[in-house]
């Protein structure tokens, strides 16, 4: 993704007749991904994934999947015409917001377990998970989503080709945050509720 949305989407194309098309292509292509991450996630599809592969591999089968599906993102991605902002003075604010950003990340993926996320070692589950309001998880309750938004948005030069991956790859996490809480609450009840009541914003402070 960073050589993707720093490199590729950093350069405007060049204006033709394709920009409408290629723009509807490129929400189209993310879809395919997020339906893929969310309907792969609930409990009914992971019950299915089981019956393909041993449980062992349900974590890792899905993760792998879901990154090969975002690297097809990356790599036709259509890059749009157009710069929507371009800043100077600011610049090095934004940069220090996208840095912050992946400190966030980095920081919330570390307490979740990174081999974990990686799909590298399936969770146990005979771990009670602790819901903690300190460090990351004391800003929102989805740091590593927060972070994701300050990466994707926190860019000195706006181009229309980043602006269009931001808006649509936030607006995926805004859809699927209440269905990955619902989720949690039939996981661990009472104490994501606590949790919940504990931190009141889900991804951007003082906003959600």
């Amino acid at each position: 993704m960073p050589m993707m949305y720093f490199f590729r989407l950093g350069t405007p194309a060049p204006v033709d007749g394709s920009t409408i098309s290629n723009a509807i292509a490129n929400v189209i292509l993310f879809t395919v991904f997020a339906l893929h991450h969310s309907v792969m996630a609930r409990t009914g599809a992971k019950r299915w994934i089981t019956r393909v592969v041993p449980r062992d591999l349900e974590r890792s089968v899905y993760v792998w999947i879901s990154s090969v599906l975002f690297l097809g993102v990356c790599l036709k991605w259509q890059p749009l015409p157009g710069v929507v902002w371009h800043t100077y003075g600011p610049g090095l604010f934004l940069y220090l917001l996208q840095f912050v950003g992946v400190v966030l990340t980095i920081s919330a993926a570390r307490i979740v377990g990174v081999r974990e996320l990686a799909g590298l070692r399936q969770p146990d589950a005979d771990r009670t998970i602790e819901f903690t309001t300190s460090g990351p998880f004391g800003i929102v309750r989805h740091p590593i989503y927060l972070g994701w938004v300050l990466m994707v948005f926190a860019s000195p030069v706006m181009t229309t080709s980043r602006l269009l991956f931001a808006v649509v790859s936030t607006l995926y996490l805004a859809i699927a945050i209440p269905y990955e809480e619902a989720g949690l609450i039939d996981a661990h009840g009472d104490r994501y509720r606590d949790y919940q009541s504990r931190m009141r914003w889900r991804l951007i402070p003082g906003l959600w």
